[in-house]
């Protein structure tokens, strides 16, 4: 017998199938179950917020900022973007800093690791692409100031993604909300043995983090 799904259904089930297949593994792999106990009140204080603006029907809007915007807020912007495509939820993923570096070569390698497929334009402080299917949209990253033409000036959530921004940035002009989703540097590991699994370890603990954000969205929205 014919199982009938709504639309929403077959739009998150469509979303599911159009990502690769490298990247769905990685998704799967993803270390949900060993988030630290410590750090749910602020996971559930940005499921609020996201929450609130959908009931409101705004737009979310997420600017993930570090101090050079080149690798955790690199990682937050992608892993926050891909998270919300593969759960059904519009919602826009920046990033920014207060710097203007590049995003490093050893993060976009991660990426790569994982599964996404990555496209480069320029050579210094390139313009990245990155994929997660074949049919997704490109996110667009490259080493810019959070307040960049290019991400939200209103309107928007600032996530702090180190405790350097967080703590010599007390005020993001524009900023409705701000949230302090820390993460630890994987820089202290370039040149080292462990630099490559430092740099995937991170990729996945924010990965983890933030599919758990969007996975209570969605349950949440189920339940309304």
């Amino acid at each position: 017998m014919a199982v009938h799904q709504t639309p929403d259904v077959v739009k998150i089930l469509t979303m599911k199938n159009s990502f690769f297949p490298s990247v769905q593994n990685t998704i799967f792999e993803l270390p949900i179950s060993q988030i630290p106990a410590d750090r749910f009140p602020i996971i559930e204080e940005f499921v609020a917020y996201i929450l609130e603006k959908i009931r409101v029907k705004e737009e979310i809007r997420l600017n993930f900022i570090c101090t050079h915007n080149s690798r955790r807020s690199q990682f937050s912007q992608i892993w926050a973007q891909t998270a919300a495509d593969y759960h059904g939820i519009e919602a826009y993923c920046y990033s920014g800093g207060v710097e203007v570096t590049a995003f490093n070569e050893r993060a976009v390698a991660a990426i790569r690791r994982d599964g996404f497929k990555v496209v480069q334009k320029g050579d210094e402080n390139p313009i990245y692409f990155v994929f997660h299917g074949e049919e997704s949209e490109p996110i667009v990253t490259f080493s810019k100031l959070y307040d960049d033409p290019i991400n939200p000036n209103r309107g928007f959530s600032a996530v702090m993604t180190c405790d350097h921004a967080d703590e010599n940035c007390p005020f993001i002009p524009g900023a409705e909300r701000r949230f302090p989703l820390r993460f630890e540097d994987p820089k202290a590991f370039d040149g080292k043995a462990l630099e490559e699994k430092m740099y995937t370890e991170r990729s996945h603990q924010i990965g983890a983090e933030l599919f758990l954000i969007f996975q209570k969205v969605k349950e949440s929205l189920k339940t309304d």
